[in-house]
């Protein structure tokens, strides 16, 4: 099964779940319960931690759940909060980061890169989870569409429309 956030980011042939970690983790359950997949593939757009250049295609099996309060020494959390997945024929080429909110300070994306996370997307992390849940094989495939700065939400909306047609173009190669 491919999905993706949906919304503005709606991709031909993947099942839209939602935007954010929990409108994400919800659906992809209650899709999961009536009809568990043999994998999952979410597809979507990230910003860059500085690592990878605008339109870059990222294959990832790994996602983090990293608030920035961690990094200030101001926070912490009981729970895991990396999680990977195997089974699925995907490069891992990054540990991609998930929060509710967009990174939009520099020093920041230099801490995540200290820590070997390349690239941020909202509901990669939930996607990961459920998948764990149900014991089913998932990855995701990412375009850059910004850096993690203070024009990361102007360049997203400038570059999204040349990053969906690259993914689309990217997972007919490999997917479909």
């Amino acid at each position: 099964m491919i999905v993706c956030a949906g919304k503005n980011e709606t991709i031909p042939g993947a099942v839209p779940i939602g935007v954010g970690l929990i409108e994400s983790a919800v659906n992809l359950t209650r899709l999961c319960l009536m009809q568990a997949p043999e994998f999952i593939l979410f597809a979507g757009t990230a910003g860059s931690y500085g690592e990878h250049e605008i339109f870059d295609v990222i294959e990832s099996r790994g996602a983090s759940q990293i608030e920035l309060s961690f990094w200030q020494g101001k926070s912490y959390t009981p729970m895991d909060n990396v999680i990977t997945s195997e089974g699925l024929d995907i490069e891992h080429q990054t540990i991609v980061n998930s929060s509710n909110y967009i990174t939009t300070d520099p020093s920041f994306a230099k801490q995540f890169l200290r820590h070997g996370i390349g690239a941020e997307n909202m509901e990669f992390f939930s996607v990961l989870s459920v998948a764990k849940e149900f014991n089913i094989p998932a990855g995701g495939i990412f375009v850059v569409t910004n850096r993690c700065d203070a024009d990361a939400h102007r360049d997203y909306m400038a570059n999204y429309p040349a990053a969906l047609e690259i993914l689309q173009r990217h997972l007919k190669e490999r997917f479909l």
